[in-house]
């Protein structure tokens, strides 16, 4: 499977090379085939575990590369952007509008097991947990991204018929964006103490905060507003902590 998985990548990019045309939905596919790639890698390590009672950190390796090439083929369709209104990226989904609300919500569910399955095969003690960071937030960005959020507000009436993948697929935006604002302030916190983790994870919670102004739901809205304006005090203090630290070496 894995073998034939790379060979159909391969095919699908030489086809790319030879011909723009569609190229939005056929890297929408090789995303599709990247994931089912991942989750054969760690079947693989699976195996290793349960025959050899070793994990194989080779299989997870190639599983976490092919993860990120999926979530690579995604932001070249619907963009990386995190915090930006939908009209910046809106003329890329116009080239994916043929595929219905339903499929993009299931595409982004099967992306998402897949990355947990992965951080769960690793388990605690691995040297990626905060590499995963990174990997978690650009799978929320592209998670908010394949949606349409122009149809979104009206397929919240559950009269209309994308209600169910519509309201499954904002539940699991705003899981995501909330959780990735969580993990870089904790990879700031324990790990990095890099400015610009605090401040990507800032970004996640203005985004988030969009979404609910989009949607209606005001006291959410305002809700992300007063946090973010929490931590964007607590990031300007400890901007003014580390000038002062680094006068005193000086």
């Amino acid at each position: 499977m894995i073998q034939s998985l790379l060979k159909r990548e391969e095919t699908i990019l030489q086809i790319i090379k030879k011909d723009t045309r569609g190229v939005a939905l056929k890297r929408l596919t090789l995303a599709e085939e990247m994931i089912a790639l991942a989750a054969n890698y760690i079947i693989l390590s699976g195996i290793s575990q349960a025959i050899l009672k070793l994990r194989s950190e080779e299989s997870l390796n190639d599983g976490r590369k092919s993860l990120y090439k999926a979530v690579i083929y995604l932001e070249e369709v619907v963009s990386p952007l995190v915090d930006a209104p939908y009209s910046d990226y809106e003329e890329r989904l116009a080239e994916i509008e043929a595929i219905d609300a339903k499929k993009r919500y299931l595409l982004i569910r099967k992306m998402g097991l897949v990355l947990q399955l992965l951080e769960t095969a690793y388990g605690d003690n691995t040297k990626w947990r905060w590499a995963f960071v990174e990997l978690e937030g650009r799978f929320a960005a592209v998670a908010k991204n394949i949606m349409n959020l122009k149809t979104a507000v009206a397929n919240t009436d559950p009269s209309a018929p994308d209600y169910e993948p519509t309201m499954y697929h904002l539940r699991m935006i705003k899981k995501l964006m909330l959780q990735a604002a969580d993990r870089y302030r904790e990879k700031y916190e324990l790990s990095t103490n890099r400015i610009d983790d605090f401040k990507m994870g800032i970004t996640f919670l203005n985004s988030l905060r969009r979404i609910h102004a989009l949607l209606g739901e005001r006291e959410n809205a305002e809700t992300l507003k007063k946090k973010a304006e929490i931590w964007s005090s607590k990031l300007e203090m400890d901007i003014k902590r580390q000038e002062e630290a680094a006068l005193k070496r000086h």
